[in-house]
């Protein structure tokens, strides 16, 4: 059987960096916090460049709390 979050909704990532407003350093080195929006609030995405194979890896996305 499969845990509860299986199901739950996924977020389109490639349209919310698409409305990125701005970007800034992590506390985690060579890492990056997008601000852009999802549904008309304010969510953050943790991204991780891969500059040798240009890539870049989502950490994980998440609502930014006010």
């Amino acid at each position: 059987m499969w845990p509860e979050w299986w199901e739950w909704e996924l977020v389109d990532v490639r349209s919310m960096l698409q409305r990125a407003r701005g970007y800034r350093p992590s506390v985690v080195p060579r890492r990056s916090m997008i601000d852009t929006t999802h549904q008309g609030r304010p969510w953050i995405v943790i991204v991780e460049p891969d500059a040798d194979e240009r890539r870049l890896v989502i950490v994980t996305v998440y609502e930014a709390t006010p």
